[in-house]
């Protein structure tokens, strides 16, 4: 079989569908070549002392492991100097890092939540990188905060990576979505999977269950009756999985289908949920549904949404589409 590499996949995407600018082609090959880089020192482990807190806090109060740090610097890095970008924005830091003056600027915006899943950073559990990429709005002279506050629906190109036994990039560019597999000895990116789609049927959910005491009604009904089983209104019997690393539980579900919910919940109810609808919701969602699954925040398609502020929270509802139909048409009842 021949091997089909990110950039040869890139260049003939554009050949065909006029879809990857030459811009937006060597933004993405640079965000692999990052995501290259923390999968060298995530591997590494205790041996490259990249593991424990980092001792800081990020804008949403959380604290940091040295790897969340690490990652946030391999990015901007990465990215700053190709003048491909005129700003970028991270779930790490306060506010936009608009590229130096030194540098040239160019029309795409870049968005990442650096690592995902970093509470399974020092137990060696898969964890991720995710990100987004839009369009600078015409006529922007220096870019502000407002400027990255598009809906969803406006992404040009967005994908993650797991770091686990293998490491994979899930791309896509608004055309399916497909998959490139790392290999470590070549260094190089190759095609692995093509067009995936997730299957609209499933009996696999994802959810923290530890909160099933604060979930508001809609969800425990739906979670009542996936527990019910084969006697239960379902007729069938559901598996749980819950990986704690969204890009891990959102590559279980493209790979074989499933819902992964994290809704909102009695705990704080001033807040819409805990997931970042500007690097984690909206990437992920324009993924799922270009892999024919649905995406909603229980009310509404999350890539409908528009954006009030950079770290914005939103709940989320994603995968097989039936699912996903189902347990926001609780919601909205």
């Amino acid at each position: 079989m021949k091997r089909i590499s990110l950039t040869q996949y890139l260049v003939e995407e554009q050949r065909l569908h006029n879809s990857i600018p030459a811009e937006l082609r060597l933004l993405i090959e640079v965000v692999a070549r990052a995501c290259k880089t923390i999968s060298h020192a995530v591997s590494k482990g205790a041996l490259g002392e990249v593991l424990g807190s980092a001792g800081s806090e990020n804008v949403q109060g959380e604290v940091q492991k040295k790897l969340d740090v690490l990652s946030n610097e391999i990015l901007l890095e990465a990215n700053e100097w190709g003048g491909h970008l005129a700003a970028m924005a991270s779930e790490e830091m306060e506010t936009i890092h608009p590229i130096p003056n030194r540098y040239p600027k160019g029309e795409y915006m870049l968005l990442f939540d650096p690592l995902d899943g970093s509470s399974n950073i020092d137990v060696n559990v898969s964890i991720g990188t995710i990100f987004s990429v839009l369009k600078a709005p015409e006529g922007m002279k220096e870019p502000s905060e407002k400027d990255f506050l598009q809906p969803g629906v406006k992404q040009v190109a967005a994908g993650y990576a797991v770091y686990g036994p293998q490491t994979v990039l899930v791309l896509t560019t608004g055309d399916g979505v497909n998959c490139f597999t790392l290999d470590r000895e070549m260094g190089s990116w190759v095609l692995t999977q093509r067009d995936m789609q997730i299957p609209a049927e499933t009996k696999e959910y994802a959810i923290n269950a530890s909160n099933a005491r604060h979930w508001y009604p809609p969800v425990k009904r739906y979670i009542d009756e996936l527990q019910s089983g084969d006697t239960g209104p379902r007729g069938k019997n559901f598996n749980m999985r819950w990986i704690a690393s969204m890009v891990a539980d959102v590559h279980r579900i493209l790979n074989r289908g499933g819902i992964f919910m994290y809704p909102a919940d009695a705990r704080e109810p001033d807040k819409p949920g805990k997931l970042r609808l500007m690097y984690e919701a909206n990437p992920m969602a324009f993924i799922v549904e270009q892999a024919g699954g649905a995406a909603t925040n229980g009310k509404q398609r999350i890539l409908d949404i528009q954006p009030q502020k950079l770290h914005e929270r939103v709940a989320v509802f994603l995968g097989s589409k039936n699912e996903v139909e189902r347990v926001t048409g609780y919601h909205n009842e």
